[in-house]
């Protein structure tokens, strides 16, 4: 038994999403031996040296999972990145000594994109951020923060530095969004189908666009499938809702189980999106 999930965002922030998001995993994860975290599990990720409450919460949660033989892999998101990065250090420069995320977890890192089978099928897992392709200046933030000499100077920064460029980081994305087409906070479809051709799959799984459904299609004459994650709202109010498009009165949030009878939604997933192509 697989589960999947992404764009959780936890944090301090919004303790009602946490408790709704660790409700449904002590529900759902016991039961898998697999757990796939696609990306933005946090809502911002400063470095391995350091959690917030809620974050600690779930690091425990993890741990307890992997200890009974759950398979947790996680890989990383726009918001962190930083997962599992080394070099993390302490306000005078020194390096810290503070074990990675996923020794603190017993996680496993996935590279994004990679490949499974699931099943007998071979499937495409990925964030998504990388296939909007259309938003050419995230693209050039991406490459920029996920060069080790950009992590290297931001790691190198004490822990209350680091929180502070966090939070105007995540100011300035929440207010660029408002000025941004539509079109350009969802993937591209050729970088879509470019992708899956260079994986030889025909069903992709990701997260990041806050847009869930499964929208089927054809590829190379293929029939093939793209399951869009759900992100995370418990749908109280509050000044961090996940994403500009989604109100916050709306419950949103979902695994997708897949096993060796099907696949399915659990949670507060939409309608059922139409096929599209």
């Amino acid at each position: 038994v697989a589960l999947f999930v992404s764009d959780v965002h936890l944090g301090d922030h919004d303790p009602d999403t946490a408790d709704a998001f660790f409700s449904a995993l002590d529900a759902h994860a016991p039961a898998a031996t697999h757990l796939f975290v696609l990306g933005d599990l946090f809502d911002a990720w400063i470095g391995d040296d350091w959690a917030d409450t809620v974050s600690g919460r779930l690091l425990g949660r993890l741990a307890a999972l992997s200890a009974a033989g759950t398979r947790v892999l996680v890989m990383r998101g726009n918001r962190d990145f930083l997962l599992d990065v080394p070099g993390a250090a302490t306000g005078d420069g020194a390096q810290a000594a503070a074990p990675s995320f996923s020794a603190r977890c017993g996680a496993t890192m996935l590279d994004d994109p990679c490949v499974v089978e699931l099943f007998g099928r071979r499937v495409l897992l990925a964030h998504g951020d990388a296939l909007c392709t259309d938003d050419v200046d995230y693209q050039a933030f991406r490459a920029q923060a996920r060069s080790a000499a950009w992590q290297h100077a931001f790691l190198a920064q004490p822990v209350e530095r680091r929180v502070a460029t966090a939070r105007a980081m995540r100011a300035q994305s929440e207010a660029s969004k408002g000025g941004k087409a539509d079109y350009l906070m969802d993937v591209n479809l050729a970088a879509v189908g470019d992708a899956m051709r260079a994986a030889d799959v025909t069903c992709l799984i990701h997260g990041h666009t806050h847009r869930p459904a499964e929208h089927r299609f054809r590829l190379d004459g293929l029939d093939a499938t793209r399951w869009v994650l759900p992100d995370w709202d418990a749908g109280a109010s509050h000044a961090g809702a996940s994403h500009a498009s989604t109100p916050a009165s709306t419950r949103r949030g979902g695994f997708l189980r897949v096993d060796a009878r099907g696949w399915q939604r659990l949670g507060d997933w939409p309608d059922p999106a139409a096929p599209s192509g």
